[in-house]
């Protein structure tokens, strides 16, 4: 796993600083890459690496790398490497590297954009011609590389982390208020949005082709890949479709295994951390080393569903009790995600990446069989609001018609409020229906709180963000799980564990978003997924592997109690914080609005935990990124 970086200017003359720019670009990444670096200039563009060493850990894998007319920056891994190599050499090319860098650059020069489609693996890299003097850049299909770009007064700019632009003298650092807007919905900022204004998240599954002529304007990204159409998907035989999600899942497992380096796995105890560990334990000839963090308080401790998968794999298990300091520990969470992130489970991953670095350089994960096998919750009342996606479009306005009928002064009667209820579901749009679960601050919510200067973005609902992924699916389930997958998963899980586990310099593998199971999981139908009940088929699958107790066990999400902090610990830090003058003067919430919710939390009658958090990590964010001069934390 490695940080690139890079440019292209308008004109093809290189500068005598482009080096020192590049270099200054590259330092920002170094705990994505500490192990080496590089810079290659020429033509008018200039790429940049930081390298973390995982294959062929010798000075040949160094990068930028260049093979004739091209010159690659890469970051990620191709597990298919080896068979594409040869591939490439009976096709005639000859290697001088065991590293999958090379094999990259080779096949893009062969093949162009149809090697693409031939990687099995997650990147982001950006590939130079000499010879049509073009810039391509490339991220993997779901997204779990980062990769950004920008305009720096004429320089096309582009970096696994935005901190790299700060090296750049023509960079501004100015908020972009509808990206935040979006980020209080979602706890996220959603790609292709950042928090800084003109600059742009590559969105998974894109290339991006940049020229001198457009540098200074480029053009919108183009889609190389999408998974399979949820209205696609056919119902097969159960035992056959089990046998199949245990083959490729295995075979992922298996694939993610092959480094230079230490490999581990995060075991929280849950069913897909506890699935990949047992397939590794199967691969491994030595014990498979484990990890999991814990807690003083118990609703989120999860050691021991651990420590008894952990036993019945016989893994090297290391574990660790965190009591987590949020005052402390914000302001490396505000650095190293740099975007604002509210999702507070973070702070966990921060802490269990921790922890592997200190054992191994590269550690699996159990990211994405919630989404891709339907593991969540609220996939459970999306089916128990199924009833309404039978319901005539003309029964459904009949609906609306008759909630709006119904008085606010009658709806606080028995039995009329419950009826109202029913209509507004009736009468609602599956994404409708779908936002209590996804969104933080409602738009009721920003009624009542924005101040001026996130007022004007109140018409641009973030809802219209999802309702695509609905309108792209047979039913609610299935619309949810595909919105979940375009958003959800790559903007704010994957981010999650990129850069808890870069900001440690670990590699974080994900076996459930291998490109073949992926695109199995999609081929199945959600009422097939939840037979049985949430993640019914893919338990199923892993009867007879998984202990029983951890298959049957409620779900438990990787969170820390902020609904105490904020009643506790966290009050006084927080409302100073937010009452500050520099915080009022922002304009980003009506007076009196922060003193309002931190009261009802407090002393009742509701609770805001969730809003305050994001109101709070929102205004680390504006005094670390806009106010100050942006650093890492000592």
């Amino acid at each position: 796993m490695c940080g690139i970086a890079g440019f292209l200017r308008e004109h093809p003359d290189s500068q005598p600083g482009d080096a020192a720019l590049l270099n200054a670009m590259a330092d920002q990444l170094t705990h994505r890459g500490p192990d080496d670096h590089g810079v290659w200039t020429g033509g008018g563009a200039g790429l940049a690496h930081r390298r973390l060493s995982i294959i062929d850990l010798s000075a040949h894998g160094r990068q930028p790398m260049q093979r004739g007319p091209w010159v690659i920056s890469y970051n990620g891994e191709i597990y298919n490497h080896a068979a594409l190599r040869q591939e490439l050499m009976a096709a005639g090319e000859t290697f001088t590297t065991q590293t999958d860098t090379e094999v990259l650059l080779l096949a893009l020069a062969r093949w162009g954009e149809a090697a693409l489609h031939k990687l099995n693996g997650m990147f982001a890299f950006a590939l130079w011609n000499e010879n049509d003097r073009t810039l391509l850049l490339a991220r993997d299909r779901i997204g779990k590389k980062p990769l950004y770009y920008a305009n720096c007064n004429g320089d096309f700019v582009f970096a696994s982390e935005m901190k790299a632009f700060l090296a750049h003298p023509d960079f501004e650092r100015r908020a972009d208020f509808e990206a935040i807007h979006h980020y209080l919905s979602l706890q996220y900022v959603p790609a292709p949005w950042t928090a800084l204004r003109g600059v742009k998240a590559l969105p998974p599954g894109s290339i991006l082709r940049v020229t001198p002529a457009n540098a200074a304007n480029a053009p919108e990204p183009q889609r190389y890949w999408t998974l399979p159409s949820p209205k696609d998907a056919v119902a097969r035989d159960s035992a056959d479709v089990q046998a199949e999600i245990r083959e490729k899942l295995s075979a992922a497992v298996k694939r993610r295994m092959v480094a230079d380096v230490p490999v581990g796995a995060f075991l929280s105890g849950g069913i897909d951390s506890s699935a990949v560990t047992a397939f590794m334990a199967e691969h491994s000839a030595n014990p498979v080393k484990t990890f999991c963090i814990g807690f003083d308080e118990t609703d989120f401790d999860e050691r021991r569903y651990a420590r008894l998968v952990a036993e019945r794999f016989g893994t090297d298990h290391e574990e660790e009790i965190v009591r987590p300091d949020a005052m402390a520990i914000l302001p490396e969470i505000i650095w190293h995600y740099e975007d604002p992130f509210a999702d507070p489970s973070a702070i966990p991953t921060y802490y269990v990446s921790q922890l592997a670095r200190r054992h191994v350089t590269v550690s699996l994960s159990g990211d994405g069989g919630d989404e891709f096998f339907l593991g969540y919750n609220r996939y459970d009342d999306c089916a128990a609001m199924g009833w309404v996606d039978h319901l005539p479009t003309a029964v459904r306005r009949m609906a609306g018609a008759g909630a709006n009928a119904i008085s606010p002064g009658l709806a606080r009667r028995r039995p009329f409020g419950g009826l109202r209820w029913r209509l507004l579901r009736a009468a609602a749009s599956n994404a409708q229906r779908y936002e209590p679960a996804m969104m933080y601050f409602f738009n009721i919510d920003k009624k009542a709180g924005y101040g001026d200067g996130l007022r004007p973005y109140l018409a641009n609902d973030t809802l219209n963000l999802l309702q695509p992924y609905f309108d792209d699916a047979p039913n609610m389930v299935a619309g949810a799980a595909w919105a979940d997958i375009h958003s959800y998963l790559p903007d704010d899980l994957l981010v999650k564990v990129d850069r808890a586990s870069m900001a440690h310099s670990l590699e974080a593998r994900a076996p459930f978003l291998d490109v073949e199971l992926m695109e199995l999981a999609a081929s199945i139908p959600s009422h097939q997924k939840l037979q049985g009940g949430l993640k019914g088929l893919l338990k199923s699958a892993l009867r007879e592997i998984v202990p029983d107790a951890v298959l049957d066990r409620p779900k438990m999400g990787f969170g820390l109690p902020i609904e105490r902090w904020f009643r506790q610990d966290l009050h006084d830090f927080t409302l100073d914080i937010l009452t500050s003058a520099n915080a009022q003067d922002r304009g980003l919430f009506q007076a009196g609005y922060v003193e309002t919710l931190m009261h009802e939390h407090r002393d009742g009658p509701r609770l805001h935990h969730t809003k305050l958090w994001a109101m709070l990590v929102l205004e680390l964010w504006f005094q670390a990124w806009i106010d100050g001069a942006p650093a890492r934390p000592e």
